[in-house]
């Protein structure tokens, strides 16, 4: 044997040893995953922590208050104004229609009910479906649930980041445990953004429809639920066809869901949008300074916040038909005296009848608060008669009519137009094209009936129709107001022609002397202290002394140098005398005036 040759190690040992550095690699391999994942597991841990530890409180959520509309009604409750930031109304869960709650369930949530804040199944759809967008350049969709949706309206803000989306997720799922699904649901549907400034469900049929909640078909309703992503990209009044379609798609999911039938659904669908352009003036005409007074006075006395948020119901004193009758009384006072002394201005504006003089008319700009005038243009004229155009109005979804409609204005409306000269006022007119020529834009009232010595009016409204005034914006200002002479309260304010033209209210914003409509409250006084109307007071010159430094004061009667001696109380009352006046409340005081 030859013990120099090598020693060769058993085949065993040599299998031994590789099958050891084979399990040495996957036990490194496994060490170094478990490092990994233990590092990316605390990583992933520590960002939750530090996200979970910025996240706001969401039990605010149980208190939570929102800014509600101050609402102004007349004294029969009719609604006057609304003052708001934002147009919102909250209504509790229980007076939310079962088919608003299933539109937007279908429509943004269908799981809704099964979930605990988040829907994994459509976060992995939306992730599939995006990463196949991306090629294709198609916008990303999103799987936020209605109660993500709660927090991000209500918590956070809406950036588009990994860690917003983070804490959107982790307040979901906290919301989910201490809300019930109907309190998530009100507050997402009080809450929830709907366009033309509504804020709710409640605010938004009353912007698109002046309808309660309850009043709501199921096309409403499913139109409401289109709005949540992009109210803009479906406005009624710009968008029209790409609304209804959206509307029709939320039908079919709510069918589809079963809370309608196939019958219900086609039904829906077949209803057109039936949208309405809802005012945000006064809801009662004439009624713009009473309300803006009152806003005044709330400001005054609450605040702002109050004012625009706090969601106060006030009844007023207004009372609307005084408020009408005051309004035309101011007007017709205006026109009578403009008319006698103004003379005729011309018209307000000249437009070429070529084409379609229904368009061009439309666009001149005119005040929403001069009913019953309208806006017209000259279309034809005679020495008679001036055929004119009256400017069309709007359908409920702003556009404008295809009707045109037009009338006639007779000689005896024009014959007041008398032309405004340097020194006063020219001649009658002789006829209707001395005064107006084709394109003059002017405006013009439904011609009224003469009234006879009886005070019946000598022609019916039919004989009439089609039959119009001109008319001219008075260049004088006034004001009217009406109270209750045993209560003192307010019922009709007219501060001035037009609030659109002019928002100063005359008849609490001017600063003017009173001139002799203080005389019946000093001679009240003087009732209530003795005197009686057979009391006899001196209409005589008289001096007040104004103090040191000062003139002498000596008043005189509106007819100068005229003074009638020793009169009774109601002779002064009856013929307005100043020198009585001031004697009388000489001799009572005026502390006990004041």
């Amino acid at each position: 044997m030859d013990i120099t040759a090598p020693v060769k190690p058993p085949e065993n040992r040599r299998r031994r040893r590789r099958g050891g550095f084979f399990l040495r690699f996957l036990g490194f391999m496994f060490a170094a995953g478990m490092i990994v994942f233990i590092a990316v597991a605390g990583a992933a841990a520590f960002v939750l922590w530090k996200v979970s530890s910025e996240l706001p409180d969401y039990e605010v959520l149980a208190k939570y208050e929102p800014p509600v509309m101050t609402r102004i009604h007349a004294n029969d409750g009719a609604l006057i104004a609304e003052f708001s930031r934002e147009r919102r109304i909250y209504v509790p869960f229980t007076a939310i229609p079962e088919c608003i709650i299933e539109s937007f369930i279908s429509a943004e949530d269908k799981n809704f009910y099964q979930h605990g804040g988040l829907d994994v199944q459509r976060i992995v759809r939306a992730v599939v479906t995006n990463m196949s967008n991306l090629q294709s350049g198609r916008r990303a969709v999103g799987a936020s649930t209605i109660t993500q949706q709660v927090a991000k309206n209500f918590l956070l803000s809406s950036d588009q980041t990994v860690e917003r989306k983070l804490k959107e997720a982790i307040l979901a799922i906290r919301i989910e445990r201490a809300f019930t699904k109907e309190q998530i649901l009100e507050l997402y549907l009080n809450e929830i953004y709907l366009g033309v400034g509504a804020y709710g469900v409640a605010a938004a049929a009353q912007s698109y429809w002046d309808k309660a909640l309850n009043e709501l078909t199921l096309a409403d309703c499913a139109y409401l639920a289109t709005l949540p992503k992009a109210p803009s990209n479906y406005d009624p009044f710009k968008f029209a066809d790409r609304a209804v379609a959206r509307r029709n798609w939320v039908i079919d999911r709510v069918v589809e869901n079963g809370f309608a039938t196939k019958d219900e659904g086609e039904t829906a669908k077949a209803q057109p949008l039936g949208v309405i352009k809802r005012s945000s003036g006064p809801k009662i005409f004439a009624s713009e300074y009473f309300a803006e007074e009152v806003r005044r006075e709330i400001l005054d006395r609450f605040g702002e916040d109050k004012l625009y948020g706090g969601g106060l119901s006030v009844r007023t004193t207004l009372d609307p038909r005084l408020q009408r009758i005051a309004r035309k009384a101011l007007v017709d006072g205006f026109v009578a005296y403009d008319r006698r002394r103004g003379g005729w201005r011309g018209p307000v504006d000249k437009i070429e009848l070529k084409g379609d003089w229904g368009t061009a008319l439309a666009a001149k700009p005119v005040w929403a608060d001069i009913a019953p005038w309208r806006l017209a243009v000259v279309l034809e004229v005679s020495k008679d008669k001036a055929v004119v155009g009256i400017r069309p109005g709007r359908t409920s979804a702003g556009k404008l009519v295809k009707e045109r409609e037009t009338g006639v204005i007779p000689f005896e409306e024009v014959k007041w137009a008398r032309p405004k000269l340097a020194r006063g006022l020219g001649a009658a007119p002789g006829s209707v094209n001395a005064v107006l020529k084709p394109g003059d834009v002017i405006f013009v009232s439904p011609r009224e009936p003469k009234l006879a010595e009886d005070g019946t009016p000598t022609a019916s409204p039919d004989e009439l129709k089609g039959q119009w005034s001109l008319q001219q914006v008075p260049d004088i200002g006034g004001a009217l107001v009406a109270m209750d002479p045993h209560t003192g309260r307010v019922l009709a304010i007219a501060g001035g022609f037009s609030f659109a033209q002019s928002q100063f209210d005359r008849a609490t914003q001017a600063r003017r002397q009173p001139g002799s409509s203080f005389k019946p409250l000093i001679y009240t006084v003087a009732l209530d202290n003795g005197y009686t109307p057979s009391s006899i007071i001196v209409d005589g010159p008289i001096e007040i002394d104004q103090g040191a430094g000062m003139p002498k004061w000596r008043p005189k009667n509106y007819d100068a140098g005229s003074a009638a001696g020793p009169s009774t109380l109601r002779f002064g009352i009856e013929k307005s005398r100043n020198l009585m006046t001031v004697r009388l409340a000489r001799d009572m005081g005026m502390p006990i005036i004041a």
